[in-house]
């Protein structure tokens, strides 16, 4: 079954929900990158909060990149999304493990570290891209990106995030959501919010348990009409390509050129987000140069 996101937004205009099953394309980065299952988890997160995040951008050429850094042993954690939440990412250090945290769950939070930032990069095609930065409350990712909202985007939101990773590492079900209130929201909508959210289930749970995102989305907007208004398959979707490589190898000052010619063999470039690699020789790299010019 493919990943997929639902929007709805409530009948009054007072909140909207970004639901995403993110379990197939958490699946297909643990194939890729062999993550250990806190690791899994770490990523699939990010991943998933990528894609939402990415869901909200207004233009098909727009990207959002999202970028964890808390002092952790997971290192750097980096996805990108585009505006329909196709996502792709990678940590710096995918197979580091640690030992379950106190509640006997995956330590997300040691893994990522909170001594640092969650930086959100939106480039909108327009020259320079808009950076927003908060530090990390936890490294659990859902309350950072809580955090992020409110601090950057000064608007009220609650980040529900969860991966599920069975015994032998293969997920078992990974999700999440993004409940917003919008300007104007009635004071009683938003108490409706705050008390269902108090009650609802983990994200991951409902959805190894066979949810669909009505069931999520009847969760978190209990007793609130609304009305769903899209829904769309994601994928993990890595945008590489050897002309781009290529491209990117011609554009290195001729010194850095010449260094890759006194090397022994191919000049190689491998994609942090999908490990492909791709091998080059340096006429090849030197003739698209001299077409660049």
């Amino acid at each position: 079954m493919s990943s997929y996101i639902t929007r709805a937004v409530t009948d009054d205009g007072s909140a909207r929900i970004i639901f995403a099953d993110t379990t197939k394309i958490v699946a297909d980065a643990a194939a890729i990158h062999q993550t250990s299952k806190t690791m899994t988890a770490a990523l699939g997160r990010s991943l998933t909060a990528a894609a939402l995040m990415g869901s909200l951008l207004k233009d098909k050429d727009n990207t959002l990149t999202f970028q964890l850094n808390g002092g952790g042993p997971a290192g750097k954690i980096v996805c990108v999304s585009d505006y329909k939440g196709n996502v792709r990412g990678y940590a710096e250090n995918p197979q580091i493990e640690l030992m379950p945290n106190g509640a006997g769950k995956l330590d997300v939070g040691g893994a990522v570290g909170k001594n640092g930032n969650l930086t959100i990069i939106k480039d909108m095609g327009m020259g320079e891209p808009y950076v927003g930065m908060c530090p990390l409350v936890s490294g659990e990712i859902g309350d950072d990106v809580t955090q992020y909202f409110a601090t950057s985007e000064q608007t009220p939101t609650i980040c529900a995030l969860g991966v599920r990773v069975n015994q032998d590492h293969s997920v078992k079900s990974a999700g999440g959501f993004l409940l917003q209130v919008l300007p104007g929201a009635d004071d009683a909508i938003i108490d409706q919010l705050e008390a269902n959210i108090r009650l609802i289930p983990s994200v991951s749970a409902m959805i190894a348990e066979g949810a669909q995102a009505k069931d999520v989305i009847d969760s978190a907007l209990r007793g609130i009409e609304y009305q769903p208004f899209d829904e769309f398959d994601i994928g993990y979707v890595c945008t590489c390509g050897r002309e781009r490589y290529l491209n990117a190898l011609a554009g290195l000052p001729e010194k850095d050129l010449d260094e890759l010619a006194a090397q022994d063999g191919p000049v190689e470039a491998c994609c942090h987000f999908c490990n492909n690699k791709y091998q080059f020789d340096i006429d090849e790299i030197r003739r698209r140069k001299a077409e660049m010019q």
